[in-house]
């Protein structure tokens, strides 16, 4: 990933919760961004354009402040726990060359075995790549794989340039056997047992004892009258 998002930002010079509100009203978001033992800039970005450039995992951006661009990460989005807007972002300054570790997300692709079923155990990875070129994702195919089949995070083919931070021992996919509704039924009845939790009788198993009733009061007169 090397496109840029370009956003002109704008220094702020009033702080605290007030200031933050009353940029937010104006439909921009507060940020701050720091790194590479710089001072801190408070800044103010321009909302739409932000969000839309969040949207993208890692996304390189190019902050522009009173006509001089810096390249940022954003570290840490704080978003809104009820409506759809964001509240803050924390930028760090990188510079191209450098390496930057991100976390990258998993993506699976294929049909594992008929009968099995495919856990992601870890939906990211962390790697190191330049900052210029961090992958959007990292492809797994899991294409006719077996119950039993266990990718660590070591095995996982990384894109060209990135390489891997998290522990290679680390499960990434575990494909097992798929379990049958009778096997299913039959274990949440144990648990339930063990629990000590009764089940209400539901209308079939109602049925189905009625009709075993029924069925034993006919072979106990048939006997009677033999």
């Amino acid at each position: 990933m090397s496109d840029k998002t370009t956003l002109v930002a704008e220094k702020r010079t009033d702080f605290g919760k007030g200031a933050a509100r009353k940029i937010r009203r104006s439909g921009n978001i507060p940020a701050v961004m720091y790194g590479h033992g710089t001072e801190p800039v408070h800044i103010s970005l321009p909302g739409h354009d932000t969000m839309m450039a969040l949207k993208q995992a890692n996304a390189l951006l190019t902050i522009v402040i009173d006509g001089k661009e810096q390249l940022a990460l954003a570290k840490d989005v704080q978003r809104d726990a009820i409506k759809p807007v964001i509240d803050h972002v924390d930028l760090v300054v990188v510079r191209k060359g450098e390496k930057v570790v991100v976390d990258v997300a998993v993506h699976l692709e294929g049909e594992a075995a008929p009968e099995t079923v495919v856990t992601l155990d870890n939906n990211t990875l962390q790697v190191e790549a330049l900052a210029t070129n961090i992958p959007e994702n990292v492809v797994i195919s899991v294409e006719g794989l077996q119950a039993g089949t266990q990718i660590l995070a070591g095995a996982v083919e990384l894109p060209e340039g990135a390489t891997l931070v998290t522990d290679e021992e680390a499960l990434v996919v575990n494909v097992t056997q798929a379990i049958s509704a009778e096997e299913l039924e039959a274990e949440l009845a144990e648990a339930e047992a063990e629990a000590g939790i009764e089940r209400e009788e539901s209308d079939e198993d109602a049925a189905e004892a009625a009709e075993g009733e029924s069925e034993g009061d006919e072979a106990k007169a048939e006997g009677d009258d033999a």
